[in-house]
């Protein structure tokens, strides 16, 4: 993995706390969001929802750049189902993800490339790749 070559866009946040009970806000306002651990009985989101979110929505914009090069239009009602699991690991904890990939209406082979190009250069796909557990399938 290289060094990027131009910074498009940097995120500031300012957090605190943690899981149990804190929050994280943006310096642009954009975010302010509170967090509880998962499964618990607070009222915020926790980091694997956000990280499910984050890498669904790049993972479409990445299947719209590929679409665009390869000429195929996206079906209207394309969708994904992100899943990330948190647990223990080798002393410390691991995440593992899939990505269900919901293409109506496109053929298998076209659908199945667009997927591989977008896990190609989506970000989070190829921070993710090496370091977690992760199945992405059409459905």
């Amino acid at each position: 993995m290289g060094r990027l070559e131009k910074v498009l866009y940097t995120a500031n946040t300012h957090t605190t706390d943690g899981r149990d009970d804190g929050t994280s806000r943006s310096t642009d306002g954009r975010l302010d969001v509170a967090f509880s651990s998962p499964g618990g009985s607070g009222h915020g989101t926790n980091p694997e929802q956000l990280f499910a979110a984050g890498w669904s929505t790049c993972f479409v914009s990445a299947m719209k750049l590929v679409a665009g090069k390869m000429k195929v239009s996206l079906p209207p009602d394309m969708a994904i189902d992100a899943e990330v699991d948190l647990g223990p690991s080798e002393g410390g904890y691991a995440l593992a993800a899939r990505l269900s990939i919901s293409l109506p209406g496109v053929a298998d082979d076209v659908a199945e490339r667009l997927v591989e190009g977008a896990d190609e250069i989506c970000p989070y796909s190829r921070a993710t790749r090496g370091n977690v557990d992760v199945a992405i399938n059409l459905v």
